[in-house]
């Protein structure tokens, strides 16, 4: 399939710490549609975390406890929030810690498992790796200021999210003077392997000084 016709989300979290599944939960989430030439904020919400946010995570995001007192759960707002995933390519930078998050989170409150409801999954640090190995990292802050890409509220959900939706769109027309315009294409690029499934992935095998919370 040819990629600029895929319908993608661009997806951030912000969460109470690193472990999903575990004791960590999500404070913010946001996704952003990226068809062709429009990127457009489909979703964006803070969360109850059910649990004290950490004094850290506050001084790095800015979400205290007092702010998502009154915002839904997970459970309120997993059903509309998952209207905006299903059947786009799922992405972000560090996209494991992300979807990594996400899936725990559905796990609990939903039958069907976030990953069978997405076309396909793509994180932009692998294909930052592949791109701009020139770099010294690629977490956001450098990739975005490599490709000239402002982030107007870092460290949060939507700005976050708005911003690698920008880098995707610069990553993918790099990929394109590479000669790669289809996703078996940037399955080549990235070395991943291909599979029978129509969710094929290419997600990195580590975050790469990426992003975390």
């Amino acid at each position: 399939m040819e990629l600029h016709t895929l319908p993608f989300v661009v997806v951030d979290v912000e969460t109470t710490g690193g472990q999903p599944g575990g004791i960590d939960r999500v404070t913010e989430v946001a996704a952003v549609h990226v068809d062709g030439e429009r990127v457009s904020l489909a979703f964006h919400s803070l969360v109850n975390p059910g649990r004290p946010i950490p004094w850290m995570i506050t001084r790095l995001t800015g979400i205290d406890d007092a702010m998502v007192r009154d915002a839904p759960t997970f459970r309120d707002l997993a059903g509309e929030f998952a209207a905006h995933l299903v059947g786009r390519v799922f992405v972000a930078h560090n996209a494991r810690f992300d979807l990594g998050f996400l899936s725990a989170e559905f796990a609990r409150v939903a039958p069907t498992p976030l990953p069978e409801l997405l076309m396909g999954q793509l994180c932009t640090v692998r294909l930052a790796r592949r791109l701009l190995n020139h770099l010294p990292r690629r977490n956001l802050d450098a990739v975005a200021h490599h490709y000239g890409v402002s982030i107007a509220d870092r460290h949060r959900a939507s700005g976050d999210a708005l911003a690698t939706a920008e880098v995707l769109r610069a990553l993918l027309r790099d990929a394109s003077h590479r000669g790669v315009h289809t996703w078996e294409d940037l399955e080549t690029l990235l070395g991943a392997r291909t599979s029978r499934s129509r969710r094929r992935r290419a997600m990195p095998a580590s975050s790469d000084g990426a992003d975390g919370v």
